[in-house]
């Protein structure tokens, strides 16, 4: 009879355990799920998204700083800091709500002719191939308007600093043709669209 009522015991104590870890997983499925459904409203939240567009153009802008940097060391931009700017490139059209038809295929399309045009200039040996890269994905940011804005700033920061490039050059009179590290004047024509952005919308 003993042996009986041990067992008995044993199984009611089991049944308890049971209970116990059942109802500690479902408070934690319980937390998990309000966890998640916090983190999804937060997403969701009009100040999120509001600001989220304004944080990416200001990653934007701290990457061209990068690509600056590495353009006057080495006259070269890599192509982890191209693929950087273009991958950031979809996270912004869903954070102001870009339609995928027409306006994303639009962008698509412009980032293929910069590129394309761009390369021209690479064969003419007028611009070097991380600088038509880096041009290509900053169309994936920029309306065609504001595109051809950048490009015409780029043009004149680019004409500038060639000259500057040609009299330093005949200055010191080193070996070899002068090297123009072009990537600048495209982040200045980028840093100028993001700078009137900014400003019309806080005017």
């Amino acid at each position: 009879m003993r042996r009986k009522r041990r067992t008995k015991t044993g199984s009611r104590d089991s049944s308890a355990d049971n209970q116990d870890v059942a109802c500690l997983s479902h408070m934690l499925r319980l937390r998990f799920d309000k966890v998640g459904r916090l983190g999804l409203s937060f997403m969701m939240n009009s100040e999120f998204t509001n600001g989220l567009p304004w944080a990416l153009m200001l990653l934007l802008a701290l990457l061209l700083v990068r690509v600056v940097v590495t353009d006057l060391r080495s006259y070269t931009i890599s192509n982890r800091l191209n693929l950087a700017i273009a991958a950031l490139a979809p996270l912004y059209w869903w954070s102001i709500g870009l339609p995928v038809w027409p306006d994303v295929a639009m962008q698509v399309g412009l980032a293929l002719t910069v590129f394309a045009l761009f390369a021209l200039l690479f064969a003419a040996g007028l611009m070097g191939g991380g600088d038509v890269k880096l041009a290509a994905a900053l169309a994936l940011w920029f309306a065609p308007t504001a595109m051809l804005n950048l490009v015409v700033i780029m043009s004149l920061a680019g004409g500038v600093l060639t000259l500057f490039v040609l009299m330093r050059h005949r200055r010191r009179k080193p070996a070899g043709r002068p090297q123009v590290p072009y990537g600048v004047a495209i982040a200045a024509g980028a840093w100028a669209i993001l700078a009137e952005r900014y400003l019309n919308h806080f005017a």
